[in-house]
């Protein structure tokens, strides 16, 4: 007898809510402020942008070029409420601004819609209890809003549409999270004026992603990005009948993977299809959207992957972004295949969008800068805007910031890894130093030379950071990427230990004065390193890290745990694997104080996780702390909670290191 299909996600519903209370125009900046993730008005004059100046990412405005100074006297602020901004998209046609909030800091979003004027502010999804959205992009007419809606077992009934065929089912089967249950995905088109009722594009149950990534001009078809980390697809889909089709892997990284073509027949994707990097690839659609031949390569280079890709105004002129060990190379491919390369004044881009008629905004980040929007005009280089943060804000108490050293070493087995390397000022090459090790999340980020204040804050107290990149980073290229898949963690663990002693086989790091810190997987490696070595470290601060494979599968979000498995193991198939794996496992070989920190929202890693390997560190008498942070999930978004993080794991490190 078959299994009855899981209900899907309820249609999102049109919440008003009042206008922004306050000021439309800024104060002075409560904090050193950043800029980030812009998305222009269709004339290029105005650019939507998240800011952190008042001390909470929130949605502002403010103009492309002109006028105005540092201060950010002609920027306007959308929302005022408390909830931290994640995504911003201003509609084709102008007259809405689409942004993601994330309540309570936590892991579940909300989409809402405000004017550009700050009226007329609603929900347009994730209002209802326990369910998550967030952006898709924008019908080409600014008529719709793809938006896509988690919802939790047992969660709303089935809304308009529910009956439509779904794009499949689970990549990796049941992963036994919360007694097998799954988590239903639901991709509609909104209208935020509400005059339309929601419409279904896309559907899955047990995924880990889906979003919608671009529409044709006339909306029969959908590009939709679906799967789990590593194993990421994209698929074309009618939506008259929800038929789809998948066309080709795609990479991982950036969400907006591609873009169809004016006449919808052809499809550019940036994918890693039989490749070690990401390339720029165009594939030929017949009228249903089917591929129609193979995939056509058109920029690609041998050792970097294409990290970032965006169309401007024309539709055929593409703005690609380049990972060259880290550091970003942009340029403009015309319809002939002509590429412009555009120098840089920050070493990454962060986010393309396009800037009206003519021309592109870029989210840019560099080691001695905070974060900032950039206007890119059709010629010439990029300017500042007139309200990002001016590069003398950049480090508290007017020191100069640190830039970092690409610095590569080589694990036991050969393998080379690379890293960035920032020294303490004042001390001079060849002194060996206190050194921090410092592990990225993922596992499959990267660390980059942007800037970072949690470094700056230890660098100010005489500590010198590496910043590494171990097995199963991107920007190497795929098979490094999956060189830490299931039994291959343990080699990324070593790959800790192997920086470690490079730092002090090369004269950089005092033997007796290590550290390992990191945050998410990377607070993961940290708990691993110290139990896998417990000579090796003087301490270490693991934020937000899992502890225990079995814990974290019962307690993380459903979509995450369907991502998880692929990476880690299979919390039932792989179970003594992902048990020999826990830190929690080796508990017992722990030698040195512990600093666990935590945000008390985190459903992507329960602060469970941290709680559990505090309490046992005490039991066995180590000195171990926890803080928790109020109001934060995984990620910590909020200024003040970001300086006591910053000034406690400061002074646990110094206290260790130097005391």
């Amino acid at each position: 007898m078959g299994r009855t299909p899981p209900a899907l996600p309820a249609a999102p519903v049109l919440v008003p809510l009042a206008d922004a209370a306050g000021p439309r125009t800024p104060g002075r900046p409560a904090v050193p402020h950043g800029c980030w993730y812009p998305s222009a008005d269709p004339a290029g004059e105005w650019v939507a942008y998240i800011c952190d100046r008042g001390g909470v990412p929130q949605l502002w405005t403010g103009p492309a070029g002109g006028g105005g100074g540092g201060d950010g006297s002609t920027a306007r602020l959308l929302d005022t409420g408390p909830d931290p901004v994640t995504e911003v998209s201003w509609s084709p046609d102008g007259r809405w601004i689409a942004y993601t909030a994330v309540p309570g800091g936590g892991e579940h979003g909300q989409v809402l819609c405000v004017r550009p004027d700050g009226t007329g502010r609603r929900i347009v999804a994730g209002a209802d209890p326990g369910t998550s959205a967030y952006l898709g992009c924008w019908a080409r007419d600014g008529s719709a809003l793809a938006v896509t809606v988690a919802a939790p077992p047992g969660g709303p009934a089935p809304g308009p549409g529910g009956g439509g065929t779904a794009l499949g089912g689970a990549l990796h089967g049941d992963v036994g999270h919360r007694a097998g249950t799954r988590d239903r995905l639901a991709a509609f088109l909104v209208d935020p004026d509400g005059g339309t009722a929601p419409v279904l594009v896309a559907t899955e149950t047990g995924a880990a992603t889906l979003r919608v990534c671009d529409l044709t001009p006339d909306g029969r078809l959908a590009l939709v990005r679906r799967g789990p980390r590593a194993r990421r697809e994209a698929v074309v889909v009618r939506t008259a009948g929800l038929e789809s089709h998948p066309v080709l892997r795609v990479a991982d990284g950036d969400p907006w993977i591609g873009r169809f073509a004016p006449d919808g027949r052809r499809l550019w994707l940036r994918s890693d299809e039989g490749r070690e990097f990401a390339a720029l690839l165009a594939l030929e659609l017949d009228g249903d959207g089917r591929p129609a031949g193979r995939p056509e390569l058109v920029a690609g280079r041998p050792a970097a992957d294409l990290e970032l890709l965006a169309f401007l105004a024309d539709g055929r002129t593409a703005a690609l972004t380049w990972n060259v060990r880290g550091a970003s190379e942009l340029e403009l491919l015309d319809p002939a295949g002509a590429g412009r390369p555009v120098e840089l004044p920050h070493e990454v881009v962060t986010r393309i969008a396009r800037g009206g008629p003519a021309g592109a905004v870029l989210g840019l980040s560099g080691s001695r800068r905070r974060p900032g929007v950039w206007w890119l005009p059709e010629a010439g280089g990029p300017a500042r805007t007139p309200w990002s943060s001016r590069d003398a804000d950049v480090v508290a108490g007017g020191r100069p910031p640190v830039r970092p050293e690409p610095l590569r070493l080589t694990a036991r087995d050969g393998l080379e890894l690379g890293g960035w390397y920032y020294r303490a000022p004042g001390r001079a090459p060849g002194v060996p130093a206190p050194c921090v090790v410092h592990l990225h999340g993922g596992p499959e980020e990267q660390e980059r030379p942007v800037f970072e204040p949690l470094f700056h804050e230890l660098l100010g107290r005489g500590l010198d950071v590496f910043a590494p990149d171990v097995r199963g980073s991107s920007g190497y290229g795929r098979s490094f990427t999956d060189a830490d898949l299931g039994a291959g963690r343990f080699a990324a663990i070593e790959d800790v230990a192997d920086c470690a002693a490079g730092l002090v086989l090369t004269g950089r790091a005092d033997p007796a004065r290590l550290a390992v810190t990191g945050r998410s997987y990377g607070g993961y490696l940290t708990m691993a390193s110290l139990v896998w070595h417990p000579e090796l470290f003087r301490t270490g601060v693991a934020v937000c890290g899992m502890s225990d494979f079995a814990t974290f599968f019962a307690g993380t979000e459903p979509w995450i745990a369907e991502s998880a498995a692929h990476k880690y193991g299979h919390p039932e198939h792989d179970r003594e694997l992902l048990r020999a794996l826990s830190p929690m496992s080796r508990i017992d070989a722990l030698r040195v104080p512990l600093l666990a920190v935590h945000g008390e929202h985190d459903t992507n890693v329960p602060p469970g996780e941290s709680e559990q390997f505090v309490r046992a560190a005490r039991e066995r008498g180590h000195p171990a702390e926890l803080l928790t942070l109020r109001d934060e999930g995984h990620d910590f978004l909020r200024a003040e909670n970001r300086r006591l993080f910053r000034r406690t794991a400061g002074d646990w490190l110094e206290r260790y290191l130097t005391g």
